[in-house]
């Protein structure tokens, strides 16, 4: 069992409570959704369920939690670890091995676990999340949705009483998403108390037995998962859709418009790896085209040929019926990669967006100011600017890294999971600017699991693999 007792969680040097006055139960069998606005609480939540506040996460703890009879404050991070499992929105933070069988196997042999006792939980846990084909595979060289089931089946092959998922649909693929929810039914008859904080509702309706709905440190709302069919409650609260059409097999194919960038003959593998891509060609329109295909089909390695980050081993691009180097590429367009913290660098916020700016104009500080004005409103950063780009929830990063880059009005703008991490209220904001930049004239390629999304932005799709 998971409980919070009249929980109130101050950290060290901040003013005021990140939660106050928490108070619920996840039984055993019991399956319990957390949602609400980024900055809303959640992510400290989760820090309390686990024991890292206040043992890493320095600061002041009233009230009690309580995980499989142990009080978390009382307890070592060792003893809670083994109660349980957490799995981070960012997986990459919680490996340790290279490999994904390495990866597997490192908590049981830690434990010092027999070695056919490790083999054989390596391969329940590679079976039961479809990584049998993966297991020699260097962790780097998966998709960021691959590196979150590796995760995942790491946590569940220990067993825990319990376990926390933190954004675990965040990277997955619609299928993906469903084989999880699959998943989270079988720990639920297995007796394992789960509390999932999410911010795409769409899947876990038939999944999760409450809904508990924060704002502002606080819970607001509690109840059954009908609570979100109510519209005006979802968007007075900023959450997402409860419901999502599959937009997918609808949208038109990319080509059947007038092409503004044409790729042909393109190749390219990765070191010691089959080739991704062989003599692949497509035409892109101008406007939104959604990126789509499984996990690992080579949608960001693509995003990174059409940028300059890789180099094509053959192929030509033209940009509006010129051909474009990978010199020309990195100048004229801009990405925004899933993992936002290794696209932070600067001491605030506005410093980040100022770096961005490539101001045309004599008056290049003038202009600067100006631009990182516009994108400050334009992403609801104004409160934050004087912010460390490092302490702002993971929601509000990314609204960061998509303004940065947005800031020199790119000819082509490449999004990898815009709305990864992000609120309801957040993702239609997104959803908007991305809608600004194609009506300005940037060719603006959408990577995303995020149905809601590809609804409300994308005119066009192209498939992987080619």
């Amino acid at each position: 069992m998971l409980a919070f007792d009249h929980v109130t969680y101050t950290y060290s040097g901040a003013g005021a409570p990140a939660v106050t006055d928490v108070s619920f139960r996840v039984r055993p069998g019991e399956a319990v959704l957390c949602t609400g606005p980024s900055g809303c609480g959640k992510s400290t939540l989760v820090r309390l369920a686990n024991g890292l506040c206040p043992h890493f996460f320095r600061g002041d703890l009233c009230g009690r939690v309580v995980v499989d009879g142990r009080d978390t404050a009382d307890s070592s991070l060792h003893e809670l670890a083994r109660a349980a499992g957490t799995l981070f929105q960012d997986p990459e933070n919680q490996f340790f091995a290279l490999t994904v069988e390495d990866e597997l196997a490192f908590a049981h042999e830690w434990r010092d676990s027999p070695p056919g006792e490790t083999l054989r939980a390596v391969q329940r846990a590679a079976q039961s999340f479809g990584l049998e084909k993966l297991l020699d595979a260097s962790i780097l060289d998966l998709s960021e949705g691959q590196k979150q089931k590796v995760a995942l089946a790491s946590i569940i092959s220990l067993g825990p009483k319990a376990i926390i998922l933190d954004e675990p649909s965040a990277n997955l693929d619609p299928e993906a998403t469903a084989a999880l929810a699959e998943a989270i039914l079988e720990l639920k008859k297995s007796g394992m108390a789960i509390l999932v904080v999410d911010h795409r509702l769409y899947w876990l309706e038939n999944v999760v037995d409450r809904v508990m709905v924060m704002a502002e440190g606080r819970m607001v709302a509690e109840g059954e998962f009908s609570l979100f069919h109510d519209d005006s409650f979802r968007r007075e609260k900023g959450l997402r859709a409860h419901h999502v059409a599959d937009p997918r097999e609808i949208l038109p194919r990319a080509g059947s418009e007038p092409p503004v960038l044409q790729a042909s003959g393109i190749c390219f593998a990765h070191s010691g790896r089959a080739p991704l891509f062989e003599n692949a060609s497509f035409t892109l329109p101008a406007g939104v085209t959604g990126i789509l295909g499984d996990n690992g089909a080579g949608k960001t390695t693509l995003a990174r040929l059409l940028t300059g980050l890789h180099t094509m081993q053959a192929g030509t691009l033209l940009l509006r019926g010129e051909a474009v180097s990978p010199d020309g590429l990195l100048r004229r367009a801009s990405i925004v990669l899933q993992n936002t913290d290794h696209q932070l660098h600067m001491h605030t916020v506005r410093a980040e967006l100022a770096i961005s700016v490539t101001p045309e104009s004599k008056n290049a500080e003038e202009a600067t100011n100006r631009r990182v004005d516009e994108l400050l409103e334009l992403f609801n950063l104004k409160h934050l600017e004087a912010r460390h780009p490092q302490s702002l929830s993971g929601g509000e990063k990314q609204r960061l890294v998509i303004a940065c880059g947005m800031a020199k009005n790119p000819e082509i703008l490449i999004l990898d999971e815009p709305t990864s991490g992000l609120d309801g209220r957040n993702m239609r904001l997104v959803a908007g600017s991305i809608r600004t930049a194609a009506e300005q004239g940037a060719i603006v390629l959408l990577i995303s699991h995020d149905l809601e999304l590809l609804e409300l932005t994308c005119h066009t799709a192209l498939r992987l693999p080619l």
